[in-house]
C-alpha cells in the first residue's frame, strides 16, 4: 500500500517550521482507497509571502486543530504504508519531525515521484509538478493547496505505475566500552552498537529528549571519552546523570559531521550545548509567485533554514539594494513591497513600472526580468562541489555550495555518474546554512581541490 502525500508548511525546513495543511490518500495500487485532510494550527504566523503562495492565512487555522491532535491519526495513516511525495524528503523531513515531537517514530520507505519521473520519463525539460502535469495533461485543482497537489501526485503516480517497464519502483526500494564508565541509565548495548566511523551523535534524557549534540572522527571513541573522565562538577555529574539514551547519524567525513553537528543544535537547542548557539540577525531577499502569477521580492528577517536569494545585515542596505534592483531591472515597487500604500505606484510615474501592479504587463514579461535581477545578485557568487569518501565503499560523499549558499550534502552511489547540478541534487538532502557553515566550507574548498559547480 502506498502512502501518496503532500503537505503546506510556514517555512522550508522541519526544525524551524510548521504545518499548515496534511492530505495523505492511500492508494492499492489500483486506486484510492482512503484518504484524509485538514488544516493544521501552525502554532506560529504564517510569513506573509507563504500566505500569497498558499492561499492559506493565519485566519483560516486559527481554529484547526494542532498537530499533537493529528497526530495519532496522522502516524497510523503513514506507518507501514510506502511513503510517497513530490520531492519526498521534504514531506517526510516534517512529518517525522512532528511526528517524533508527539511521541511517534515514523519509519518508512520512500519514493519520491520526482526522481522515478525523471527515470520513467526521461527528457522533460522540469520535473517540477506543475510542468509534469501539463506534459502530462493532468489537471491540478486548487495549486498550491495539499489537497490539490497530493491528488495531482496520485494521478503521476498513477501514470509512473502504469509506464515502469524497467522496474524503477522495485529498484528505488531495494535498500540494504566497559560498562562502568557509563551513566547509570544508559543501556550497555547502546554503546557496544556505535560505530567506529565519523558523524554526529546525540544523547537523549529519559524523555527521549536530545540534551546534548557532538561530532566525531570516531563516534565510539568519542562518545565513551565522555564518560572517562574524573569530573566531580556539578555541571558534568548532571550531564551524565540525565543521559538516558544515544542515538547517532554516520558521515562520510569530518567536514560533514562538522556541518551535520551546526545544523543540529540550531535545530535542536540541546541545553548542554553552548557553542554555536548564537542566533544570526541578518536579513534576506525572498522570491514567491503570488496567486496572480507574478514573481514578488520580498525583504523578510532571516529565520533560522530559510534560502533567501540574497543576505544582508541592515534593512537599510537591503532597501538601497532593492531600490538599485527596481531601477536597473524596472521592478515595481508595490510587488517588490518598497510601496506599501495604496496610492498611483511611483514606479508608473516615473515610467520605470511597466503595470505589473496592476496587471497591465503579463507575469511572463515581468518575471524574466525578477529572474534576471536575481541572477545579477548571483552573479559572482562562487559554485562548487566538494567530493568525498561516503559511508560505504559503494558510495562517495558530496557538499554543494551554489552561488554562495549552502545547498546541501549526500551521498551519490559510485557507478552514477552525475554530469550536472540539477541531477545532483536528487541525491542531496538540503540543510540551513549559516556563518559558521559557510566559513568552514570556504576554507575547506581554499585547502584543497573542489569541482567546480
Amino acid at each position: 500500500m502506498y502512502a501518496i502525500v503532500d503537505i503546506e508548511t510556514t517555512g522550508g525546513h522541519a526544525s524551524a517550521g510548521s504545518i499548515t495543511e496534511i492530505a495523505i490518500f492511500i492508494h492499492d495500487g489500483m486506486q484510492i482507497v482512503q484518504q484524509y485532510e485538514t488544516l493544521v494550527n501552525p502554532g506560529m504566523p504564517i510569513p506573509r509571502y507563504i500566505q500569497a503562495l498558499t492561499g492559506i492565512t493565519n485566519e483560516m487555522v486559527a481554529d484547526a486543530p494542532p498537530f499533537e491532535e493529528v497526530a495519532q491519526q496522522v502516524f497510523t495513516l503513514l506507518q507501514g504504508q510506502i511513503f510517497i511525495a513530490h520531492n519526498v524528503n521534504f514531506d517526510y523531513s516534517f512529518l517525522k519531525f512532528q511526528l517524533e515531537a508527539a511521541g511517534y517514530k515514523l519509519q518508512s520507505r520512500k519514493l519520491c515521484t520526482v526522481r522515478l519521473s525523471r527515470k520513467v520519463f526521461p527528457g522533460f525539460p522540469s520535473y517540477s509538478l506543475g510542468n509534469l502535469c501539463r506534459q502530462l495533461n493532468i489537471n491540478i485543482q486548487q495549486r498550491h493547496r495539499a489537497t490539490g497537489d497530493a491528488l495531482a501526485t496520485v494521478q503521476l503516480f498513477e501514470r509512473i505505475l502504469a509506464a515502469d517497464k524497467d522496474g524503477a519502483i522495485a529498484a528505488a526500494l531495494n535498500v540494504r566500552s566497559k560498562e562502568q564508565w557509563l551513566p547509570l541509565h544508559l543501556p550497555q548495548e547502546q554503546v557496544v552498537d556505535l560505530p567506529m566511523s565519523p558523524g554526529v551523535y546525540y544523547f537523549h534524557n529519559e524523555k527521549g529528549k536530545v540534551v546534548y549534540v557532538g561530532k566525531a572522527r570516531n563516534i565510539k571513541k568519542r562518545v565513551t571519552s565522555h564518560f572517562t573522565g574524573n569530573s566531580s562538577g556539578r555541571r558534568k555529574q548532571e550531564f551524565i546523570r540525565n543521559i538516558h539514551g544515544i542515538s547517532f547519524e554516520k558521515t562520510g567525513t569530518e567536514l560533514m559531521a562538522f556541518i551535520l553537528e551546526s545544523v543540529e543544535i540550531r535545530r535542536l537547542w540541546p541545553v548542554y550545548n553552548n557553542a554555536q548557539k548564537r542566533i544570526e540577525s541578518r536579513f534576506g531577499f525572498y522570491v514567491f509567485e503570488d496567486q496572480g502569477g507574478y514573481l514578488r521580492l520580498a525583504i523578510e528577517k532571516r529565520r533560522k533554514y530559510s534560502t533567501p536569494v540574497y543576505t544582508f545585515n541592515l534593512l537599510t542596505e537591503g532597501h538601497q539594494r532593492m531600490r538599485e534592483l527596481v531601477r536597473e531591472f524596472k521592478l515595481c515597487p508595490k510587488l517588490c513591497f518598497l510601496q506599501t500604500d495604496n496610492d498611483t505606484c511611483v514606479g508608473v510615474t516615473e515610467k520605470s513600472c511597466k503595470g505589473a501592479c496592476d496587471k497591465k504587463e503579463k507575469p511572463a514579461k515581468y518575471n524574466q526580468r525578477v529572474m534576471e535581477a536575481i541572477e545579477h545578485l548571483k552573479s559572482e557568487q562562487p559554485s562548487f562541489v566538494i567530493v568525498d569518501s561516503g559511508r560505504e565503499a559503494t558510495e562517495r560523499s558530496c557538499i554543494l555550495m551554489e552561488k554562495g549558499k549552502f545547498y546541501g550534502m549526500g551521498y551519490v552511489p559510485r557507478d552514477v555518474a552525475v554530469t550536472d547540478n540539477n541531477m545532483l541534487k536528487d541525491w542531496l538532502t538540503q540543510y540551513p546554512e549559516n556563518e559558521f557553515i559557510l566559513n568552514l566550507l570556504r576554507q575547506h574548498a581554499g585547502a584543497r581541490s573542489a569541482v567546480g559547480g
